[in-house]
């Protein structure tokens, strides 16, 4: 299916917030520019705000280079990016879908930059309390990682509820992301939806030294 009118635009919107409700996210099919299922886990990987750990070799390597942070400002940067690699499942559609998501103000991104420079970053959606992350890149050691941190940041300041990141890797499980059944997600996706809050998208950027220094201040 090519996904290029403003109906088809719409329906796919419709259809996405509908899914998102009921705990299903879209997947696109590596070999189809253009199909993607709509995927439902029995087990979901989330990221309790409260127990969110950045490694100590990472801090140092944050002080060593001058990252920082902006949001929104290249959406279609990131989401190419996270698309650019052998297992492709960020395909057009997707590509397409969340593009359209990101218009109307429900897809977000963090760039992470050095020298103004984009090096890194990550893209997701933000309804009610929820931040549900897709994918995230790195041109250079680290960047997406500290995108994450600049995440958390923005969404604990936001006062949102859970941070759901879909799948669980033993590279996230580092920054305290855990599993729980979907019976338990669904639970905790009603409640963080009925939240009333806004995806936080100020300043327009800020140092990662800087977002570290209060994280440790407030930890």
């Amino acid at each position: 299916m090519q996904c290029r009118s403003r109906k088809t635009a719409r329906t796919l919107v419709d259809l996405y917030l509908h899914a998102f409700r009921h705990g299903i996210f879209p997947m696109g099919k590596s070999h189809s520019r253009y199909a993607f299922d709509w995927i439902r886990t029995e087990r979901r990987g989330i990221l309790p705000l409260s127990q969110f750990r950045f490694p100590r070799r990472l801090r140092r390597n944050v002080r060593r280079h001058g990252y920082c942070a902006t949001f929104d400002r290249d959406f279609g940067g990131v989401i190419n990016h996270c698309a650019d690699r052998r297992e492709r499942w960020i395909n057009d559609a997707i590509i397409f879908l969340f593009t359209e998501l990101h218009e109307v103000g429900i897809a977000h991104s963090v760039e992470v930059r050095v020298n103004d420079r984009l090096v890194g970053g990550l893209y997701g959606v933000a309804l009610g309390g929820v931040f549900s992350g897709e994918s995230m890149f790195s041109l250079v050691p680290s960047a997406s990682q500290i995108a994450l941190l600049h995440l958390v940041d923005r969404l604990k300041e936001g006062g949102f509820q859970l941070l759901d990141v879909q799948f669980k890797t033993k590279h996230l499980e580092r920054f305290g992301v855990t599993e729980v059944p979907n019976e338990e997600y669904l639970d905790l996706l009603e409640q963080a939806l009925a939240e009333k809050v806004n995806f936080p998208v100020h300043p327009p950027f800020e140092l990662t030294s800087s977002v570290l220094q209060r994280m440790s201040q407030t930890s």
